[in-house]
């Protein structure tokens, strides 16, 4: 015990008994302060042991069973630092408090525990999204709208690439727009949003406000599930003759379609996304932009995103309201799930005719024209949380990630003058100007309030692909460290000359990694020669929170409607698609489909899927 405390103890049995208990409890306090301090230490030291261990069992490759025990651990050791991060007990909720411990907590449930709620508290975590005051609609944080940013910029160029121009179209389509292709009206006639009346009034009771009932609209307006209805109305004035064609407009914008069951980036209420509409003189063009963008879409989701993707066609039943064909790029994820990840759909002539669009072509005579229509979501950034993100939080390839590197100043000690800390400023501006004269994205943490290892923790949830440690030692030895989101389990010592190289070359490295090890588990996550049996064995169980689910199965199918009604009933399991490369190469010739037992007109893609 220190020697003031000793003092306080031999004085304090002289004073009043009021005073004497005063006394007794400050050194009960500061008594308990030296040992928490003490404590505090030892805590962070098992933290990082056992942080290590479990990094160091996934490199190994060993089954996530052998170290779900040491997750557990770690969490608990982690509740024990910051008490937040427990889940409260009874007797310590307060009933009138109106957020959840689930909205505060900094906690990511493992997982090999529920990989629902996995996703869920990752998002949470890592800053990305939270849930807004509208039922189904999220409020998308500047973490993740930045990467949609990204997103956004490149598909951008790569549309405008391809002679496409944005345009922008009203939120609102009126309802007699939507009546005027009937496929369609039927396939989001559940789904849209109405607004009936122009103006509220006060309730003559006076509770509050209510929709006026002299300014009921007399053609209801549809908050837009989708534009091809207002853009054909558009496209009827716009295309006259075959000078107009082809005509390629694209908009980026929100969409609404009302969800029962919502998932944050997966399945929203309202969500961005960007919707292309073409227009072309004949059939063959209009294929050839459909199957041109889809090649588009999965170069995106593969160079950006990191994430493979199986290229195809979908089945009768699983085409867009009104297409003749919808091609689609599906993305496996971690919990052995697809993901629609973007479909592009040749609409033939259904919206032409609806809306009586033609065109003059050379010879003087009235054709009808041939449609298509494109997009992806703000869903892709959902694929890109589940296709790499771990335990530890949210894992992004570089090419996407709003800072690619991240630089952590350790601060010189009290006792160091003031020319060290000017010293350490130098040689991170220095370092910095050198990264971003080579494009990289980097960003400098030397918050003075928080400590070093809550910024690496912090860092390490939002998913940054490098950290760079550096420290006045380190400006002294001429050398910073390098600590990679996954990958190498040990921080590396790098020569401060060499750094920016390495970093450059450290980051296309992690990317091509990310990718790989998607593809693998892509490759390895399609089953083939499956019976229907074995299918509905595996899946007809299956559910959204496990994680180690059984995959996709590619089997021979003859096209029937009403067995994949059945099949969908028996076990949940939709034909995603049918391949493009597998039907290309004739794999489904001479086979009998693995459910009636007829010929074979396809290979078709099963699994479940969010």
């Amino acid at each position: 015990m220190p020697l003031l405390l000793l003092s306080l103890v031999k004085r304090v049995h002289g004073f009043s008994p009021v005073l004497r208990t005063r006394h007794q409890q400050w050194i009960r306090f500061a008594s308990s302060t030296v040992n928490e301090s003490e404590e505090k230490a030892a805590l962070e030291e098992r933290i990082k042991a056992t942080g290590d261990q479990i990094r160091a069992l996934k490199e190994s490759g060993a089954s996530k069973d052998t170290f779900a025990p040491l997750v557990q651990e770690l969490q608990e050791l982690k509740a024990q630092l910051d008490p937040t991060l427990a889940k409260p007990t009874k007797k310590t909720q307060q009933p009138k408090k109106q957020q959840s411990s689930e909205e505060e907590s900094d906690f990511i449930t493992a997982r090999s525990v529920d990989y629902s709620k996995w996703y869920n508290d990752l998002i949470r975590v890592a800053g990305l999204a939270e849930t807004s005051p509208v039922r189904g609609c999220m409020v998308i944080k500047p973490w993740g709208m930045s990467l949609w940013d990204r997103v956004r910029t490149e598909l951008d160029a790569k549309i405008q690439n391809r002679g496409v121009e944005n345009a922008y179209f009203p939120l609102l389509i009126p309802k007699s727009f939507l009546s005027k292709e009937a496929e369609h009206v039927d396939g989001f006639a559940t789904e849209c949003a109405v607004v009936t009346h122009h103006r509220l009034t006060a309730d003559p009771d006076g509770s509050g406000l209510i929709a006026d009932p002299e300014a009921k609209l007399e053609d209801p307006l549809i908050i837009r599930p989708t534009s091809e209805t207002m853009i054909w109305y558009m496209f009827r004035k716009w295309i006259n003759s075959h000078r107009d064609l082809p005509l390629k407009i694209n908009q980026w914008a929100n969409v609404m379609r009302w969800e029962m069951r919502t998932r944050p980036f997966l399945r929203t209420s309202e969500f961005l996304w960007q919707e292309g509409h073409t227009a072309h003189a004949t059939a063959e063009d209009a294929v050839e932009e459909a199957r041109a963008m889809l090649d588009v879409y999965a170069d995106l989701c593969q160079d950006l995103l990191s994430i493979p993707v199986v290229k195809g066609v979908k089945s009768p039943s699983e085409r867009f309201a009104g297409a003749s064909d919808t091609y689609t790029i599906e993305a496996l994820m971690q919990n052995g799930w697809a993901l629609q990840s973007g479909t592009s759909h040749f609409l033939g002539q259904s919206f032409g005719n609806a809306f009586d669009v033609t065109f003059q072509d050379q010879n003087g005579e009235q054709q009808p024209v041939w449609g298509t229509s494109w997009g992806v979501s703000t869903r892709l950034l959902g694929a890109l949380i589940m296709t790499h993100s771990d335990d530890a939080g949210l894992v992004l390839p570089p090419k996407v990630a709003p800072v690619q590197v991240v630089i952590v100043t350790i601060p010189p000690k009290k006792s160091d003058g003031p020319e060290v800390q000017q010293k350490l400023d130098a040689t991170v501006d220095d370092l910095v100007e050198k990264l971003r004269a080579k494009g990289i994205r980097v960003k400098v943490d030397d918050r003075d309030y928080v400590r070093s290892g809550a910024k690496y923790f912090e860092w390490e949830r939002k998913g940054v692909p490098l950290r760079i440690e550096i420290g006045p030692r380190d400006v002294q030895n001429e050398v910073c460290v390098f600590k990679y989101r996954v990958g190498d389990v040990e921080k590396k010592s790098v020569p401060l000359v060499d750094a920016p190289e390495m970093v450059e070359s450290g980051l296309k490295e992690f990317q091509s990694a990310l990718l790989e090890r998607a593809n693998a588990r892509l490759q390895d996550g399609i089953r083939q020669g499956a019976t229907y049996a074995e299918m509905k064995s595996l899946l007809e169980n299956d559910e959204a929170s496990e994680y180690n689910g059984p995959g996709l199965f590619l089997v021979p199918w003859k096209c029937d409607a009403d067995n994949e009604r059945k099949i969908k009933e028996e076990c949940k399991a939709t034909i995603r698609c049918y391949p493009l490369k597998e039907n290309q190469e004739g794999m489904h010739k001479g086979q009998k489909c693995f459910y009636s037992g007829e010929e074979a007109t396809h290979m078709a893609l099963f699994g479940r899927a969010f």
